[in-house]
């Protein structure tokens, strides 16, 4: 595909996506509880196939998904990429078992899927986790089957799904003070013994929370790829996601935009339209330039994720980055531009300013993209040398 133009059949999907957004999926995500898994959305994605599509499609198509969505559900658009990062790992990683058990009812939205990496004293430096994985003797009572090789001792924290998710892909310290490469990946069930969670009363409107793993036993059978080799696990997923957070960004951005063009062409003001006054003509181009701009960034990582480029991890970093901070100055200057109104509970630009400033700080915080991209720079210049 080529990366900066959509092709008549995507450009008609993702209008459908956008008015199956608007028809089946916002009135599932209105009844829904602030804070909590709403599984009847979960299904209705499921349903429509669109959870499917997770494992069979690439970057380029969850991009598309996540920006249409995003356009008229965000509630929609995260549920969709919540399954899709909690699982991405079962799938990328899992033995057959591990992805026979889990990946047909993610796909079906039968089963609600996290990932656990960040913790209370590990978020933006993931490679510093602290959750224990000890190896120590089986226990008989209430064990996986094969008994426990590892047990999880420690906290997770800022998880989306928690506590409310059926697994968790959650990663921990099978080698003390190895830095990343002491991190090991493991599939662990939400009812496991010691294994409890809580609700986190937080701005975004999705369920997020923390994990307590209280010696929680685990053994071979659910590790996700190799023991030690989990932090590549995480960055692979991340990889991929960050581009369609990117997307998930530009969505919202371009729901702003279009509100805001609205808005402008029928609002009186000193004796015409608002989009007479050339300060607003011209804030209403730089919204529309840096939206279109951040776009082309994303699927231009897309891209090169589905190619297999080598330089993924700086493609997607400044996807992530242009577009999160995009969205954040888009949306900002809509609601100057509508004013009041656009503060009041209900209106579509409260709703966004509420969600367009948590994909700055998940899956890498804006600081933490540009040292990733600062480190991809040197090490190609070092590697040309």
């Amino acid at each position: 595909m080529p990366a900066f133009s959509l092709d008549p059949p995507q450009s008609a999907w993702c209008a459908e996506l956008r008015a199956l957004a608007a028809e089946r999926l916002r009135p599932l995500a209105e009844k829904g509880e602030p804070g909590h898994v709403n599984r009847a959305l979960v299904a209705e994605l499921g349903q429509l196939g669109l959870l499917e599509r997770l494992f069979t499609s690439g970057a380029v198509d969850l991009c598309l998904m996540r920006e249409s969505l995003a356009y008229a559900c965000t509630e929609a658009e995260t549920a969709l990429a919540l399954q899709g990062l909690g699982a991405h790992p079962v799938h990328a990683h899992g033995t057959p078992a591990q992805r026979e058990r889990w990946l047909p009812r993610v796909a079906d939205g039968t089963a609600i899927a996290a990932f656990a990496l960040s913790e209370p004293a590990a978020g933006s430096d993931a490679a510093a986790l602290e959750l224990r994985a000890e190896a120590g003797a089986s226990d008989p009572v209430a064990e996986p089957e094969g008994g426990a090789r590892w047990r999880l001792t420690g906290e997770k924290c800022w998880i989306s799904n928690a506590p409310e998710a059926d697994f968790y892909t959650v990663f921990a310290r099978t080698t003390p003070g190895a830095g990343a490469r002491g991190v090991t990946a493991f599939l662990v069930p939400a009812d496991r013994p010691g294994l409890t969670g809580t609700g986190l009363d937080m701005l975004s409107p999705h369920p997020i929370g923390t994990l307590s793993f209280d010696a929680v036993p685990v053994t071979a059978d659910d590790v996700l790829g190799e023991v030690d080799r989990g932090f590549r696990v995480a960055m692979g997923t991340l990889n991929l996601f960050r581009p369609s957070v990117g997307a998930f960004a530009v969505g919202m951005a371009q729901a702003a935009l279009d509100a805001t063009l609205a808005h402008t062409a029928q609002r009186e003001a000193f004796g015409g339209k608002l989009k007479d006054l050339q300060s607003v003509a011209h804030q209403v181009a730089e919204m529309a330039l840096r939206t279109e701009a951040a776009r082309l960034m994303v699927y231009a990582a897309a891209t090169a994720y589905d190619e297999g480029a080598a330089d993924v991890p700086k493609r997607a970093a400044m996807a992530k980055l242009l577009a999160t901070e995009t969205a954040q100055y888009v949306v900002d200057q809509a609601v100057q531009l509508h004013g009041a109104r656009a503060l009041r509970r209900g209106h579509l630009l409260e709703h966004l300013y509420r969600e367009v400033r948590a994909p700055r700080i998940y899956e890498g915080a804006s600081e933490v993209q540009r040292g990733i991209i600062a480190k991809e720079l040197y090490a190609t210049r070092e590697a040309a040398q």
